[in-house]
């Protein structure tokens, strides 16, 4: 672990800018907070309004907005007044949005299943945001870590908060040590912009959520990993019940407290 130095004093700096990016993202109208629905998708037409009928509910909208018409690969937004809108999942890049004030929704992909996530824009009238908390900055939990290839890479079936699988093939993993111990943490996801990783420690379920949290790095470089579990954050799952989120697998779970990184959230 590292002692303090100028590049701590940065990254408590930046530490501080993360802090509030999330208290802003979290407070704004696009906030997992906002999230009234998780509506599972059937192939052909899905209708959508606030009728007891529609597939996807608009609570105390208006009674048939429009189908989600799901054909083979293709999705389109047909609305009742307006032109037909092809859209996007969330499966390469970020989803078409379809407006619909004060709701919006958007269409996200799992294993060859789609849902509409349903978001209320206006949820922060009726529930005030009530901001995070965070465990102080510690250049302690700054780690870096070995990271170590996998020969064979691993597979892995990776449980979500909804109970379903998803086959992960885990290619490496960060090697470190803690009080002397060598601990060992498996990444869900490698990209060319970001390692990340799911975790459980002695924090969890107390002053952590208790499913776990996330945690992004920077890619590997020479064989090294920088872990700042100060950058640990919450999951959409402690904010909302109708997200999707991947639970840390048993190889993840942590022997100790990381005292580091974003609390549990007082909000629900």
């Amino acid at each position: 672990m590292e002692g303090m130095s100028g590049m701590d004093n940065g990254k408590r700096q930046a530490w501080h800018r993360w802090c509030e990016s999330r208290e802003k993202e979290l407070s704004g109208p696009d906030s997992w907070i906002g999230l009234i629905g998780l509506d599972w998708l059937e192939p052909g037409a899905n209708r959508v309004g606030g009728a007891e009928d529609c597939l996807v509910r608009l609570p105390g909208g208006e009674a048939h907005l429009g189908d989600l018409v799901w054909s083979g690969d293709a999705l389109h937004w047909q609305p009742l007044k307006g032109d037909v809108q092809e859209l996007a999942t969330d499966r390469d890049s970020a989803p078409t949005v379809v407006d619909c004030a004060p709701f919006a929704f958007f269409v996200v992909e799992r294993d060859g299943r789609l849902a509409a996530r349903v978001r209320n824009r206006e949820w922060a009238k009726t529930q005030p945001f009530v901001g995070l908390q965070y465990f102080d900055y510690d250049p302690a939990w700054a780690i870096e870590a070995d990271w170590v290839a996998l020969e064979p890479p691993v597979m892995m079936e990776v449980p979500n908060v909804t109970g379903d699988l998803k086959a992960v093939t885990v290619a490496h993993k960060a090697v470190f040590e803690v009080a002397g111990a060598q601990i060992e943490l498996l990444p869900m996801s490698v990209s060319e912009r970001e390692v990340f990783f799911v975790f459980r420690d002695r924090t969890s379920g107390k002053e952590t959520y208790g499913a776990g949290r996330f945690l992004k790095a920077k890619p590997a470089q020479d064989g090294r990993i920088r872990l700042d579990f100060n950058f640990a954050f919450n999951p959409p799952c402690a904010f909302t019940a109708f997200a999707t989120c991947p639970l840390p697998p048993p190889e993840n779970w942590l022997p100790f407290a990381v005292a580091a990184g974003e609390k549990k959230w007082l909000g629900k």
